[in-house]
């Protein structure tokens, strides 16, 4: 049976009775149609644990994989052979032979404050040829660093989840399908509400929070990654709009809060994850030595 025909019925199980994100479905199909390419196999009887080990060869010495890079493809294709024995199409898992690398353990790349203000001025001052667009870059920039969201999260924000009277985003189905609330700042209310008025003076509509200038409808990935690529020349340094989750959970930390709090902000399943920025924040550790008891001495 082919394995094109085979994944079809793996992403629709995925989907309809384990309900993975279309991220996570995107992500399987990216591998397997990958492994299929690589490997040159079209059946599932015709896999094995010589063409599958040939893929990670070919990936790490032609295609420059990062170790992450390695660990994805090899979970994505356990989880799929796995569910194949599981089904009876295979009578063996051939990834289970094949050692997964082991993870690097780097520090999140974060901005400092000081780099953090200085994107959000030169965000809120370029020359902007409408009003609309200074407010609603600055509200988005703002609200990456000031509530720490994953980007589909701020792309997907609806109007109705932004409660400002309350201090609130209510973050529906983010990552791992779970929601979360966020509390607002001040100070990224402050930069909502400017991007609210200009929203209601262009009388945007559409259900999605962020909007795009020309069109009635949600800003997109694209449109995004656009503004990153005119900024970031100005700005003078590479980064990502995840930089900026990573620069705002560790600024939290470096402000005093504590790690359960910002693991709920940051909507980790596991603690364990968040308590990597503990590590990231040299001023959080600096402050945490003074405590050491032979210090006075």
């Amino acid at each position: 049976m082919e394995i094109q025909i085979i994944a079809k019925e793996f992403y629709d199980y995925s989907v309809y009775f384990k309900g993975y994100s279309k991220q996570t479905i995107k992500r399987y199909k990216y591998v397997i149609d990958l492994y299929c390419k690589l490997s040159g196999v079209q059946f599932i009887t015709d896999v094995s644990v010589e063409n599958v080990r040939s893929i990670f060869f070919i990936g790490r010495t032609e295609r420059n994989w990062t170790t992450n890079t390695s660990v994805v493809h090899h979970k994505s294709l356990l989880v799929f052979f796995r569910w194949c024995k599981t089904k009876g199409y295979m009578e063996f898992n051939p990834i289970e032979s094949i050692d997964r690398p082991r993870i690097e353990q780097k520090l999140p790349k974060k901005l400092t404050k000081q780099d953090a203000l200085r994107l959000l001025e030169i965000v809120y001052n370029y020359p902007y040829t409408n009003k609309f667009l200074r407010y609603r870059n600055h509200a988005i920039f703002s609200t990456f660093v000031f509530a720490g969201l994953r980007k589909n999260e701020l792309l997907h924000l609806k109007y109705a989840d932004v409660d400002l009277d309350n201090m609130t985003l209510f973050i529906n189905q983010g990552k791992g399908a779970k929601d979360r609330f966020v509390p607002i700042s001040q100070t990224l209310a402050k930069s909502l509400r400017f991007y609210l008025e200009e929203r209601r003076r262009c009388n945007k509509s559409c259900p999605e929070f962020f909007t795009s200038f020309v069109q009635n409808k949600g800003f997109t990935e694209n449109g995004l990654k656009h503004f990153v690529d005119i900024i970031q020349p100005i700005f003078g340094m590479p980064f990502t709009v995840h930089k900026l989750r990573h620069t705002f959970a560790t600024l939290m930390l470096e402000g005093g809060c504590d790690i359960y709090s910002l693991s709920k902000m940051m909507g980790h399943s596991d603690i364990k994850v968040t308590t990597v920025y503990l590590y990231a924040s040299a001023e959080h550790l600096r402050s945490q030595i003074v405590k050491h008891p032979m210090n006075e001495f």
